[in-house]
């Protein structure tokens, strides 16, 4: 080894970049694997951000950059929680492709992970604390100039339940409209026909996967982004129990925490994470890949969720491999994909934002389609995206809106596969990880 990084790997990296058309900065990777080494072996796992007042995890930090801060901030003070003396304490954190926003220069969504402990008697009255803010949260944040709440889960069905053409399964999670948070229960009917009511309050004693969603828009800019609030609850009782109300303490390996106010609750909850929470989230993350390369197949999520894997276990020179990957100019196909969906959603919940706000954010996807695209699959998306703008004009038929959307995102996707497939399995570490997940 040579300071964090095997020279002879290294080089057949590079040698695999070149050959695949990647534009690997040997020295930049250079400097990377040393620096991972580095927080790797360092005695103090947290780094703190005095001059931006952020902090996280010395891996996670690494890939984190604060160009785009104020705006993150911005749409964070949508999204987040309140504190309530003696009551609530929550810590706000960036996560997923907007904590990496270094290496990914075209991130599709905004994402948040949010720290919810509930101080209370019982996990009953945590519970029912919970339901209470998640309800004044959808609510006071439901529609405006800027944004437009699209759904809530909170809970999980237990028992078969139907509603319009769908049937949701026991265990899996409940998704709430608006609408159905405003009236505080879903309506719907059990697969024999019986009427079924699902109230809002009985759904968060077991609350389970709790997560918000919205379409925010740029105040400056105008473009439209999905925002998601991901939540990990915990309840402290009198005697300074944690407990997590969805059986879970996650882990804190990718979020950058964005006020240092955080940092004593960020301290206190750290304490009570796993020992084996490293390996217990790899795993987690290499179901996933699993995922995404057979059933469900996004190899773009899937080289997401693999560099993950990589810089955690000490895979650098594969990792810093696909850091790369997320800079080609083809990736921004990724977000494309995403910011179609997005558009759709802003469309289908009837959001406040203005027609030509939407119709601008279509023609900027057919712009950024057209500098990466210089072929025949250039003009078939740009083809689909044109029903799909033109559908948004007329706003007459939103089912068929939908399906333009969705055919202009699976020619995108087809794509982005196809890149990402190429790139990964130029490597051949990689092309062997990806066949095991495979068999």
């Amino acid at each position: 080894m040579n300071d964090g990084y095997s020279t002879k790997e290294l080089k057949e990296i590079i040698k695999s970049a070149k050959r695949m058309n990647v534009e690997l900065d040997e020295d930049g990777a250079k400097e990377w694997m040393v620096a991972i080494r580095k927080a790797e072996q360092s005695n103090q796992k947290i780094t703190f951000d005095e001059r931006n007042g952020v902090f996280g995890q010395n891996i996670a930090m690494l890939d984190f950059s604060p160009e785009r801060l104020d705006y993150f901030k911005l749409i964070g003070s949508l999204v987040e929680f309140r504190d309530i003396p003696d009551k609530v304490e929550t810590a706000l954190a960036l996560s997923g492709s907007s904590a990496q926003s270094k290496i990914q220069r075209f991130p599709g969504d905004c994402d948040y992970f949010e720290r919810v402990n509930i101080i209370a008697a019982s996990k009953k009255e945590a519970c029912d604390t919970l339901a209470e803010i998640m309800r004044e949260k959808a609510l006071s944040t439901r529609q405006g100039p800027t944004y437009q709440l699209i759904e809530v889960k909170l809970g999980s069905y237990q028992a078969p339940f139907v509603q319009r053409n769908d049937t949701y399964q026991p265990e899996s999670p409940i998704s709430w409209r608006p609408d159905e948070i405003e009236a505080g229960k879903k309506v719907g009917f059990s697969p024999d026909g019986k009427p079924v009511e699902i109230i809002w309050e009985e759904a968060a004693q077991e609350p389970g996967w709790c997560k918000l969603d919205w379409v925010v828009a740029d105040p400056i800019q105008g473009s439209l982004a999905n925002a998601s609030n991901m939540l990990d609850v915990t309840w402290e009782a009198p005697d300074g129990t944690i407990t997590p109300l969805d059986g879970y303490l996650d882990p804190y390996f990718q979020e950058i925490y964005l006020q240092k106010e955080s940092i004593p609750i960020f301290s206190k909850l750290s304490q009570h994470v796993s020992a084996d929470a490293m390996d217990e989230y790899v795993h987690a993350l290499e179901k996933e890949v699993k995922k995404y390369v057979t059933k469900h197949k996004n190899y773009g999520k899937a080289a997401k969720r693999m560099y993950n894997i990589f810089r955690l276990t000490g895979k650098y020179e594969s990792a810093v491999y696909l850091r790369e990957l997320f800079d080609e100019p083809t990736s921004m196909l990724y977000q494309v994909w995403s910011l179609i969906r997005t558009v759709d959603d802003a469309v289908q919940a009837k959001a406040d934002f203005q027609e030509e706000q939407l119709i601008k954010q279509a023609d900027e996807l057919m712009l950024n389609v057209i500098r990466v695209l210089e072929d025949a699959r250039e003009a078939e998306i740009v083809s689909k995206l044109l029903k799909f703008r033109d559908a948004i004009s007329k706003q007459d038929s939103y089912e068929k809106l939908s399906v333009e959307a969705e055919a202009a995102r699976g020619e995108v996707i087809n794509i982005v596969n196809n890149f990402f497939y190429d790139k990964l399995t130029a490597v051949p570490e990689i092309k062997q990880y990806i066949e095991t997940m495979q068999t």
